[in-house]
């Protein structure tokens, strides 16, 4: 994908945007396990959380029109992207969320903005609630809510996973691309045409490279029920992290009923934007709607 032009699956250049993106991968070793991250830009830092089955990747559109504003950070969730974790390591939004402050410790941030999207969002909650003063504001895209999560059409992956056959279902995408583009891409994307192959490889690939790597893909399914967020709200209710909610209102995933509902719940929300027709990974195609919306919320815009 050419993350300059915002699209999921342009031509790829001489150098493509994932070949880029694997060149720029650093690690941090971390009590967790070595968190993979790419990191963009200088100055005050905006911390990118993925959804799944995805990893930092979901976001390279955003992080190269934002860089110049933000020290961009993506990290890859310990569970899903190219993160090396223990084996007995616990995949739960919890644990993602003490991992992300040791990852900010590790590089010395204090304080981020946060963007996220999906099962991230759900992490950028917990990160609200349990540690306020790291997070200066949030942009959330389509992700759980408290009253769903996790939403009714992931809990057939659920089953999968509990019954050992998601990764072998996701191993599929590798060896036919345009299984991948039909099933998985037309549930998240508007136009699954341009799920790029190499974006198939580059989120598919080290979920099912070994055994462990399958496992813990397994785990982290698991690990989404029971609802991590439950009993969350009250806090939430009480939150001074000014927000904006970028909401894709073609998803039947997460509908526009949960961006009202964060809407409501946050005191500092600046409202909701609803982008037409999009589905649950937007941002890879609008990337620019994340870009201007952070901007606007970062008051550079």
């Amino acid at each position: 994908m050419d993350a300059g032009h915002g699209a999921v699956g342009l031509a790829p250049s001489p150098c493509s945007a994932a070949e880029a993106f694997r060149a720029a991968r650093r690690f941090a070793d971390l009590s967790f396990g070595q968190i993979a991250y790419v990191e963009r830009g200088v100055g005050d830092a905006a911390l990118f959380l993925h959804g799944a089955p995805l990893n930092g990747f979901q976001w390279r559109g955003a992080m190269e029109r934002l860089s110049a504003h933000r020290r961009c950070v993506a990290p890859d969730f310990m569970g899903l992207g190219y993160s090396r974790i223990p084996e007995r390591q616990s995949l739960a939004a919890d644990a993602q969320a003490a991992m992300l402050v040791a990852l900010l410790d590790a590089l010395a941030i204090p304080q981020v903005d946060i963007v996220a999207s999906d099962s991230g969002g759900a992490v950028a909650q917990l990160l609200v609630v349990h540690h306020p003063e790291r997070v200066r504001t949030l942009l959330l895209t389509n992700c759980d809510t408290e009253p769903n999560s996790p939403p009714p059409k992931v809990k057939p992956a659920i089953e999968l996973a509990r019954a050992a056959a998601l990764a072998d279902a996701t191993a599929q995408w590798l060896t036919d691309k345009a299984l991948a583009r039909a099933t998985f891409g037309a549930a998240v994307f508007r136009d699954p045409s341009r799920f790029a192959d190499e974006t198939i490889e580059y989120y598919a690939a080290p979920l099912v490279s070994s055994p462990l790597r399958r496992a813990q893909y397994h785990a982290f399914h698991l690990a989404l029920e029971p609802n991590p967020l439950a009993g969350i709200e009250a806090r939430l209710q009480h939150s001074k992290v000014p927000v904006r909610i970028v909401w894709g209102d073609g998803d039947d995933i997460f509908s526009p009923e949960d961006a009202r509902y964060l809407d409501r719940t946050f005191p500092q929300s600046q409202g909701i934007r609803f982008v037409p027709g999009a589905k649950l990974f937007f941002p890879e195609e609008f990337p620019e709607v994340i870009a201007e919306e952070a901007l606007r919320l970062w008051r550079l815009g």
